[in-house]
């Protein structure tokens, strides 16, 4: 952590502008399947969304004959690979800034392998969000730049401990992965009880995770669309277990990344050496003062958008989200509905459009309240 330096875009006491290059870790595309079931987990709180689950279970029932269980579905950010790196990009060279950029979605390499297709772009990190099953909780561990040559044998390595999980082959695997020059090993948004065991038990399997591998590990994640209160524990965490902070902005939908990193390096695998060694700069953007939970809604009214560039054809939500039935068949909800959604879900869309009207955004912006404050 001594080595480690925080940068606030809006401060006028920021010094990162003498650092050339800006790093976008930890970012998603379409190739990333993002779970349901944390639907139920609002619905213990929302007896709106509690009615909502049984309107679609019996609608389940009598249409397929089988029973919902929203674990079987799951939605996919709208943008593409090409896309995604591009809205990167350009976030980084608005700033005066050299761009790298590592995708990393869920469980797959398909992003990056995609980009490695355009010649001009064969020198992007392969790099992973690998979903890490620990002590009846689960975890993720960014994976960046993986070596080309070997990097789908890794990925399948990886998959299959998320398949069959084992602690002595966790550790044998990460030891390989630290032992390649080059690549980063990130433990990403580590206080955050995404599977919803609660936070004493996920936290236990964090800290039995840095007991087990923790030597292996590089840095601890500064997330971008996690709070305030929750970054300044992962700071903590990052001192107390002697890891650097890196960047990781969580990107699902179009609002770039609110977390990066700065540098002097030209390629990422000097990057990766620098965090290694304990040199990290952290530039929180602009962006990431806005109220979490004001970010989180327009993050979700953007996975509702209609959206016309989408490279699969994919262009309204009700085409990104999926369901897989008991006999292993997946379908869209557009395939699933047809052209016309049950009511109730009619009314929610509906819902959806008003709150994303313009006269509306520009009400909750002017009107609602700052997030916490920032402060280092």
């Amino acid at each position: 952590m001594k080595e480690t330096r925080i940068h606030l875009q809006w401060s006028p006491e920021c010094d990162g502008q003498r650092l050339r290059t800006g790093v976008s870790l930890h970012s998603h595309t379409l190739h990333s399947r993002e779970s349901l079931d944390f639907i139920y987990r609002i619905a213990r709180h929302s007896s709106v969304i509690r009615r909502l689950i049984r309107h679609g279970e019996a609608r389940c029932r009598a249409f397929y004959g089988a029973c919902l269980d929203l674990r079987k579905g799951w939605w996919t950010p709208p943008a593409g690979a090409a896309q995604a790196y591009a809205l990167e990009c350009d976030q980084l060279q608005a700033f005066g800034l050299n761009a790298l950029v590592s995708l990393t979605d869920h469980d797959n390499i398909h992003a990056a392998e995609s980009l490695h297709a355009n010649s001009a772009l064969s020198s992007v990190p392969i790099s992973v969000e690998w979903t890490v099953p620990f002590r009846n909780a689960f975890l993720h561990l960014g994976v960046h730049n993986l070596p080309p040559l070997r990097a789908r044998s890794l990925m399948l390595m990886m998959q299959g401990f998320t398949a069959k999980p084992n602690e002595p082959v966790l550790k044998s695997i990460l030891a390989g992965l630290h032992a390649i020059p080059g690549l980063l090993l990130v433990l990403n948004h580590p206080l955050w009880d995404e599977k919803g065991v609660g936070q004493d038990v996920h936290h236990a399997a964090m800290l039995n995770l840095l007991a087990l591998c923790g030597e292996y590990l590089h840095a601890v994640e500064l997330n971008g669309l996690r709070p305030w209160h929750e970054n300044k524990q992962a700071m903590v965490l990052a001192q107390t277990w002697s890891k650097s902070i890196v960047s990781g902005g969580d990107r699902h939908v179009l609002e770039p990344n609110a977390t990066l990193n700065l540098t002097n390096v030209t390629n990422f695998s000097e990057f990766a050496e620098e965090i290694r060694h304990g040199h990290s700069h952290v530039l929180i953007a602009s962006h990431y003062r806005k109220p979490h939970n004001h970010r989180l809604i327009q993050n979700a009214l953007e996975a509702f958008r209609p959206y016309k560039a989408h490279e699969l054809g994919w262009e309204t939500w009700t085409d990104r989200v999926f369901y897989e039935f008991d006999d292993g068949m997946v379908r869209s909800l557009s395939e699933i509905w047809g052209v016309r959604p049950p009511s109730t879900f009619a009314a929610i869309a509906a819902l959806i459009r008003f709150a994303d009207c313009r006269p509306l955004r520009q009400f909750l912006r002017v009107t609602g309240p700052w997030a916490e404050q920032v402060v280092l």
